[in-house]
């Protein structure tokens, strides 16, 4: 999907369940036309500049320095009422986390996180970024797993304002043929599983907040 109609998408869903509150939570499964994204940020030092990058670049409403997305790239943007998870934004970015971590030992790589750096690491090389955007505690943006494909799309950028850092994908890791389709069908049967450790008890939830 072009990178404009999923954001269109996005904000739309999003203030659908501003409006109606009982709309229940959702996650688009995606994968992007190649294009660069920078947070909302003052430091614009990743980008290395504008005019020599390869692909148009986005400046949206998530946390976090550029980074990449493309072919061979699964994007997910769940799009989460906090109000019904303890408005715990901490929380929630470790079940992201969690999240990817679990997908990638079903296929036998052994992920983590790292201590003061969101994302998802294999080794010391970095499969999946995340960032995110919250309007009146429901999320958007989400995560980018590195599943196959070209990734010097990445050597043009800081990828998350971090020097000298390795990108790495799942292909690349286990010498082995994915699908972006494939490892998205995994993944949604894992979120339908793990929303439940997300939420808090009904009588806790803040919906009119």
């Amino acid at each position: 999907m072009d990178f404009a109609d999923a954001l269109a998408l996005q904000e739309k869903i999003v203030a659908q369940k501003r409006e109606d509150p009982g709309l229940e939570d959702e996650l688009l499964l995606l994968e992007h036309e190649p294009v660069y994204t920078i947070g909302r940020t003052p430091d614009r030092s990743s980008l290395l500049g504008v005019k020599h990058l390869p692909y148009p670049l986005f400046s949206i409403n998530r946390g976090g320095q550029a980074t990449y997305h493309g072919p061979g790239q699964l994007i997910g943007y769940p799009i989460v009422d906090l109000r019904r998870c303890g408005q715990d934004l901490h929380k929630y970015l470790r079940w992201l986390e969690r999240l990817v971590i679990d997908l990638l030992a079903k296929y036998h790589i052994t992920a983590n996180r790292r201590e003061s750096l969101t994302g998802v690491w294999v080794e010391n090389r970095k499969i999946a970024s995340i960032g995110v955007g919250v309007r009146h505690w429901i999320t958007m943006h989400g995560f980018a797993l590195n599943v196959c494909g070209d990734l010097s799309p990445f050597n043009h950028i800081i990828p998350c304002g971090l020097n000298n850092v390795v990108i790495t994908s799942m292909e690349k890791e286990t010498k082995r043929a994915f699908t972006v389709a494939e490892i998205a069908r995994t993944l949604e049967k894992l979120a339908l599983d793990s929303i439940v450790s997300l939420r808090v008890a009904p009588e806790t939830q803040l919906i009119n907040a």
